[in-house]
């Protein structure tokens, strides 16, 4: 045989083979990069549910706590605050000025039927999530859906967008700074999410996400305290919603004490106090 031809052969083989197992390398390690990256996900999706979960409500507590010390630390205004007309039933006259926002409605109507609108979704926003313990069955335990069955998420989510809007005009512009965009848009896209989470239990006959049941399970997990990773109750490929939405309301929850929002908290003492 010519030796050209037998070195030529040769080296076809050996590339041949060579090129076989640099393949199978390379699918080894794309398989072992894509395992690792999805137990990394896994192991920050279980943070962010649980643990973080933990410390957001502790560093919320916490910093609402030091806002309420150093108000009661602070020195007494060398003015009054006192409110007039004097009204025969303070209290009374306190909780009008906070809930109903007299004020507010004779010098912007539009503003006050959505802040009215706003937190009467919230109070039947945290009804329903306090409802997901299973302690607590204000809905059948065997339903679908969350209090409201999708009307709680539109009747927060609706007026976040005019919140934001009106920002972007008039004396609200030139008294908004970028932390105020950032918050609403914060709180807009949490509350996106949450009616994304609510609306697809409806999109297909089985239930698209995962049921009031599943949620329920959910908190049992967090209010047992057992650490137990919640995959194992809520089931499904949209469990990244459910990741995202945790995520951002643990973030709001974060950096509430040191917001704007946090005032509110304390508008019922103030007027109390202010018509006394």
């Amino acid at each position: 045989m010519d030796p050209q031809s037998i070195t030529s052969t040769t080296i076809a083989a050996v590339s041949g083979s060579t090129f076989y197992v640099d393949t199978s390398d390379i699918g080894s390690l794309t398989s072992g990069s894509f395992a690792g990256i999805a137990h990394l996900l896994d192991s920050i999706y279980y943070f962010i549910m649980v643990p973080f979960l933990y410390i957001a409500l502790f560093a919320m507590f916490a910093g609402i706590a030091v806002k309420i010390a150093s108000i009661l630390s602070a020195p007494a205004p060398s003015f009054s605050l006192k409110t007039y007309p004097v009204r025969k039933h303070p209290t009374l006259a306190a909780l009008g000025d906070t809930f109903a926002m007299p004020q507010v409605r004779k010098h912007k109507p539009l503003f006050w039927f959505f802040l009215m609108w706003f937190h009467v979704g919230i109070l039947f926003l945290i009804l329903g999530h306090f409802d997901l313990f299973p302690a607590i069955n204000i809905m059948p335990p065997e339903s679908r859906h969350m209090v409201g069955a999708g009307f709680v998420g539109i009747s927060v989510t609706l007026p976040a967008f005019y919140f934001l809007f009106r920002r972007f005009r008039g004396q609200d512009r030139q008294i908004s700074v970028p932390a105020d965009y950032l918050l609403l848009l914060l709180l807009l896209f949490t509350f996106l999410l949450g009616d994304l989470i609510s609306w697809g239990n409806s999109w297909t006959t089985n239930g698209f996400v995962m049921t009031k049941a599943d949620f329920a399970s959910y908190f049992g997990i967090l209010s047992s305290f057992s650490f137990a990773d919640p995959r194992t109750v809520l089931h499904g490929s949209h469990y990244h919603f459910i990741v995202l939405h945790v995520l951002l309301a643990e973030i709001f929850m974060v950096i509430l004490p040191f917001s704007k929002i946090v005032h509110s908290f304390f508008s019922l003492p103030l007027n109390i106090l202010r018509r006394k």
